[in-house]
């Protein structure tokens, strides 16, 4: 009977059944229950978000969705890079004893960085480009402006901002999902693709 339960929740929670062949005594899926001795699975199940199902007003609110959806596929691997590449950075220049070592190391990688990703990112659209600024804000909960300022100092930073405004990309723009529609859709699709939904 206990055999048969265990393969039923293992099909309804999509577990592979390789899990279930594991040894109990490694403790990773299975414990014992300090009350009664008997053993027990257990399953760790990420958080999921479920959303409501979209009904789209017009064809061009449907188009804008899609192509959404296309850019923020494209662009938040990219978010992700970069959060972990500031963290880590973070990290390794707090190591550094002076000032000085920090900006010269900072210096190095950002041309190492540039040579490495520009042939990549300069093949973003405007609106991938936009996009972009704001998957970054919702990783690091910082603007791109302010992460430039905080790793390159104010002038560089205003430079960079000025250099993205030519084509249309503002690195100050808010990320506000609760107030704006278009960072909610952004943050929906985001959240979707990271559960693997989308």
């Amino acid at each position: 009977m206990f055999r048969r339960l265990l393969i039923f929740v293992i099909a309804l929670t999509g577990i592979p059944t390789a899990v279930a062949a594991r040894s109990p005594y490694r403790g990773r899926y299975f414990g014992v229950d300090p009350l009664t001795g008997d053993t027990v699975l257990n399953v760790v199940m990420h958080e999921v978000t479920v959303y409501p199902r979209l009904k789209f007003d017009s064809k061009e609110q449907e188009d804008f969705y899609w192509r959404t959806v296309r850019d923020v596929r494209r662009t938040l691997p990219w978010a992700k890079l970069i959060s972990e590449t500031l963290i880590e950075t973070y990290e390794y220049i707090q190591t550094f004893p002076t000032q000085k070592e920090r900006e010269d190391y900072i210096k190095e990688m950002e041309g190492e960085l540039f040579d490495q990703y520009k042939p990549d990112l300069k093949k973003l659209t405007r609106n991938q480009a936009r996009t972009l600024v704001k998957l970054i804000q919702r990783e690091t909960d910082q603007s791109g402006y302010a992460i430039l300022k905080a790793f390159l100092g104010s002038f560089r930073a205003g430079f960079w901002q000025g250099f993205g405004r030519l084509f249309g990309v503002n690195l100050n723009a808010s990320y506000d999902p609760a107030k704006s529609s278009e960072d909610a859709t952004i943050d929906r699709i985001a959240t979707l693709i990271e559960q693997g939904a989308l």
